[in-house]
């Protein structure tokens, strides 16, 4: 089976095609910069056993034209891997927001698409590019079934007390207003993979997995659910990211908006696209903070210490929320690449039977490995994210199972 994953963001498309239940990539690759004449085209082919490497500056105008691009490329004769759109069984897309509507991988109807539809007030940045790649692609790979993956689905087994904010009960009844959490696709994986490297099942684990990339979040994992997760309603709180402030005082905004003049679309612009280690540290990539750390400079020793104090303190949280703890597991760009960071964020939880090993620690980029000391009671691991190859698992398991039961009828 050839499962198209599809994640569309709002001025860009990222794809992989896989072959399932192998798990091979066929291809994969990256429109950027939709909308300008200068929009970027990185395209990876398998070729004789490699992938090789495409590139082109183009202008692409949008979305429809982005994807019929992607198309032309999987099916070029000299940097395809197939010969027809037809050849795609599905299309997995990513889709950020599924609201309370959507508990688990859904075949896309025109049900599903309508509800998305309705969900774009609680995700105005992505639904919208989501809700139009599917739509899209609906045409391009017409004969292919289209499912959709949300990244809030792993979250809605997150009981009620932990959900719910301390505001008037009518926010969350007529307006949805709750904890949904994101990232879920990736906290899903890790648990998984973490399962299989402990040899236990992912219902007898509990794990806290720390997502940590230019998005950051952390979630809590009893028996393999979710029972609670640093972001919210939005992906604004919890941890200290890139660009955006994390948990923060809500009267901040108030005092922003009345004392400074600051408008609401200027603090919102602020607090998602110029807080964070931008803020604090000057930069919004990690390694450049790091650099500058290492020559002494204060603000980006300061973001190094704020971005792991934070990280330190959910795992105090959710060392409390679970009880027992399996495992810690670091996961994503900085996650699986970041000794300094993974080191910093462990220490100091000597007592809670947390402790790394620097030998290990030291080694672990960017390969699934665990790094705790032998005196450790739970175990650290480092586990490389593959969100595409989930999404490819979870549309290939609901795409069969459909097909089943389509014959048992």
């Amino acid at each position: 089976m050839k499962i198209l994953v599809i994640n569309t963001g709002s001025s860009s498309i990222k794809y992989q095609l896989f072959e399932m239940p192998e798990r091979k990539v066929l291809a994969k690759g990256l429109v950027e910069r939709i909308g300008h004449d200068d929009s970027q085209v990185t395209h990876q082919y398998r070729q004789e056993g490699e992938l090789e490497k495409h590139t082109r500056t183009m202008p692409v105008k949008d979305h429809r034209e982005g994807l019929q691009i992607v198309s032309t490329l999987l099916t070029s004769p000299e940097l395809g891997v197939i010969h027809d759109p037809s050849e795609v069984d599905a299309v997995g897309h990513r889709v950020v927001h599924g609201g309370e509507h959507f508990s688990a991988t859904t075949l896309i109807g025109d049900e599903v698409l309508e509800t998305i539809r309705r969900l774009i007030p609680l995700a105005p940045l992505h639904n919208p590019a989501n809700l139009r790649g599917i739509e899209v692609a609906m045409e391009i790979f017409s004969s292919a079934k289209q499912v959709a993956v949300f990244d809030t689905a792993f979250h809605q087994t997150i009981p009620e007390e932990a959900f719910r904010y301390a505001i008037p009960g009518s926010f969350y009844r007529e307006h949805g207003v709750r904890v949904y959490g994101f990232h879920g696709t990736s906290h899903l994986y890790v648990a998984k993979r973490a399962a299989e490297f402990l040899g236990k099942d992912v219902e007898d684990v509990n794990l806290i997995t720390l997502h940590l990339g230019n998005g950051a979040s952390v979630t809590a994992v009893k028996n393999g659910q979710s029972v609670d997760t640093s972001m919210g309603f939005s992906p604004l709180p919890g941890l200290m990211m890139g660009t955006r402030c994390g948990d923060i005082d809500p009267s901040i905004i108030f005092y922003m908006n009345r004392a400074l003049g600051m408008g609401m679309d200027e603090i919102d612009d602020l607090l998602n696209k110029k807080s964070g280690l931008l803020g604090v540290g000057g930069n919004n990539d990690l390694r450049d903070i790091l650099k500058r750390a290492e020559g002494g400079d204060k603000n980006a020793r300061l973001a190094l210490g704020m971005y792991t104090y934070r990280i330190k303190k959910y795992i105090g949280a959710y060392v409390a929320v679970l009880n027992r703890v399996d495992a810690l597991v670091f996961t994503a760009g900085v996650g699986e690449n970041s000794p300094l960071i993974r080191r910093m964020a462990c220490e100091g939880l000597e007592h809670m039977g947390i402790r790394v090993n620097e030998e290990r620690n030291r080694r672990a980029i960017g390969v699934m490995t665990e790094i705790q000391a032998a005196e450790s009671h739970v175990r650290i691991l480092v586990i490389p994210t593959d969100e595409e190859l989930e999404i490819a698992l979870q549309t290939g398991r609901i795409v069969a199972r459909a097909s089943r039961e389509k014959v048992e009828k």
